[in-house]
């Protein structure tokens, strides 16, 4: 069963999605940029949304323009609130060490995916409780700085 929820937008292009199913909607450029070796930029897509209480927006990388060209979102995922109503801007970066990227008007840059989120109350304590995990290092196998995992 597929859920939907109304999100009031302006925009010269709306996001769409791919295909039936899939979760993000792709962004596309609203201007053109060039990408130099190791560069970033924020590249504006001319989309502004209302999204309703309890909803985030979040923007993703594409996986082709990743694997194909090493660009990516540098603050993945990148988070819409629900109270902003400014244009959706994409911090790109490009982690290709020898070629620069040419970002044209209408090129898909990125995905928006919308989720439900609720807010955390959060309850001040002088010790949590036990875990399976417990405090067990970062990542999922415990990483440990100057240690290879």
């Amino acid at each position: 069963m597929t859920h939907s929820v109304a999100v009031p937008i302006i925009a010269a292009t709306v996001p769409a999605y791919a295909h039936p199913g899939d979760a993000g909607a792709d962004l596309v450029a609203a201007e053109a940029v060039r990408l130099e070796p190791g560069e970033r930029a924020l590249v504006g897509t001319g989309v502004r949304i209302a999204l309703p209480e309890g909803y985030a927006a979040f923007v993703v990388p594409r996986s082709g323009l990743a694997a194909k060209h090493g660009i990516t979102v540098v603050n993945s995922p990148g988070t819409v609130d629900a109270g902003y109503r400014g244009e959706i801007k994409v911090c790109l970066l490009n982690t290709d060490s020898r070629e620069a990227y040419d970002v044209a008007v209408g090129d898909r840059i990125a995905q928006l995916i919308v989720m439900p989120v609720v807010q955390a109350e959060f309850e001040q304590m002088t010790e949590l409780p036990d875990s399976v995990r417990g405090d067990g290092g970062f990542g999922s196998t415990g990483y440990t700085q100057g240690k290879s995992e």
